[in-house]
């Protein structure tokens, strides 16, 4: 592979130590069940049809959430040493990459915009209440090896990872959240609530699925608290045959390290394809980044950071060679960016955006080899043994916010020292791929590809 820099500088960056993604585990979660919630004596009649809806993964992305219903847990100096998320944090990884293609290959005309951490959250606690080919099918779909990686490690990995993400003093403002949402008679296994609340910091609600516009109303209700209203109304429709919803959703305020001053921002063009051209207010600023162009993704790659210890990566391919930079992009390429320490001076215009994206995983994971979960020849009896449950439905939606300040509304001032020796000019006025990555995770946090700005 052939980098190569913009410019030659001898700036260098300090603010951070970027490495590899390698993997490791994370910090305890907590179990919300209310006063009427006996798991002991829960029963579920014979007369209701067997089903389970997995809603997983709903994801923002945007400049204002603070975390502060986020709960701190003590964390051991051997955790702190050697974090348990950093275990399978190339798993993670390997899995972005991979529903990636899967889902840039449904088209090549709409913007893509997921959390693979949000999904792999959902699915591996999932994965608690599997048992025989159901179980190893899941976890290997989410692409881990369980002859290297033991299910313990699995899990103990997601469990500090998600201490780590909810962490309320840090700068970088993120949060992820499991509900469970029950049919009010159905009895779950002791052992899968206590794994989902020692593990997946699971909370857990009753509602009547019979009626489905009132189940509805309460998931809508607690996703779009969980994301502080920017995701509403996920769920559509709803089965009076489930018995048991799986929620996961990860929220993320991201402020940047050199933000954007609104008073540069221009409307201009940005060119979707050969023939269709729309206008974008486009965000300018000179600064300082690790700006390089690879010869073998035939694209420029611009690293931006985010207070708190987070970086984006805005990979823009060279003309006629989006496919390409799909097909080419590994883990491995994106840990040698990260390593990239040199500043060089440059003009980024990059547009000011909001986009989001809904999936159904059902498709996209049968591609990665996720299909027994969803038939009938699952076995979930390690979740309820009343019942031969299945997943119904598997929901994702993402929200992405993009401006100037990343998060904060005014106030501060940066000062920044440029070398003027004709500082290069990126401008992101055509479709390009992103990926946004937490150096405290080892993990991508997010994954997507703005193919129109306007395209909401």
């Amino acid at each position: 592979m052939d980098i190569t820099p913009w410019a030659p500088s001898p700036w260098t960056s300090s603010s951070w130590t970027p490495s590899p993604w390698t993997s490791s585990p994370w910090a305890s979660p907590s179990l919300l069940l209310p006063p009427a919630l006996d798991t002991e004596s829960w029963t579920m009649p014979p007369s209701v049809s067997r089903a389970l809806l997995l809603l997983a993964g709903l994801g923002c992305l945007l400049p204002g959430f603070l975390a502060d219903e986020a709960q701190e847990t003590a964390v051991s100096s051997h955790e702190q040493d050697h974090p348990a998320c950093h275990r399978i944090a190339p798993s993670l990884a390997e899995f972005a990459l991979s529903l990636y293609r899967e889902v840039a290959h449904e088209s090549n005309t709409t913007n893509i915009f997921f959390s693979p951490v949000s999904i792999s959250l959902a699915f591996a606690m999932l994965s608690l209440g599997a048992k025989g080919d159901t179980h190893t099918q899941v976890l290997e779909g989410l692409k881990f090896n369980l002859t290297e990686t033991a299910e313990a490690q699995i899990h103990d990995g997601f469990r500090h990872l998600l201490h780590t993400v909810n962490r309320p003093d840090s700068e970088l403002q993120l949060a992820a959240g499991n509900a469970l949402v029950v049919h009010e008679n159905l009895k779950l296994q002791h052992k899968f609530l206590e794994d989902a609340k020692n593990l997946y910091q699971s909370e857990a609600f009753l509602v009547d699925f019979r009626d489905p516009e009132q189940a509805k109303t309460k998931i809508n209700s607690h996703v779009e608290k969980g994301t502080r209203g920017k995701i509403v109304d996920l769920v559509q429709e709803l089965d009076a045959r489930t018995l048991l919803a799986l929620v996961n959703y990860v929220f993320f305020k991201g402020k940047w390290e050199k933000p954007f001053e609104p008073e540069n921002t221009k409307e201009e063009d940005f060119h979707v394809d050969a023939t269709t051209t729309v206008r974008v207010p486009m965000m300018s600023r000179l600064g300082m980044y690790v700006t390089l162009h690879c010869s073998t993704l035939a694209s420029t790659v611009v690293l931006m950071d985010y207070k708190g210890n987070a970086t984006a990566l805005f990979l823009l391919p060279d003309e006629g060679k989006l496919q390409h930079l799909e097909d080419t992009l590994t883990t491995e390429l994106i840990a040698k960016f990260l390593a990239k320490s040199s500043l060089r001076s440059v003009t980024v215009r990059f547009p000011k955006l909001s986009i989001s994206g809904t999936y159904d995983l059902k498709p996209l994971l049968g591609k990665l080899g996720i299909t027994q979960v969803f038939s009938d020849n699952t076995d979930l009896s390690g979740i309820t043994e009343q019942e031969a449950l299945k997943v119904s439905k598997a929901l994702h939606k993402a929200v992405l916010t993009i401006d100037e300040r990343g998060t904060e509304a005014a106030g501060a001032t940066f000062v920044e020292y440029v070398l003027y020796s004709m500082p290069q000019r990126v401008t992101f006025d055509r479709p390009f791929l992103f990926v946004i990555y937490s150096h405290e995770v080892k993990s991508p946090l997010f994954v997507g590809k703005v193919v129109d700005p306007t395209q909401h």
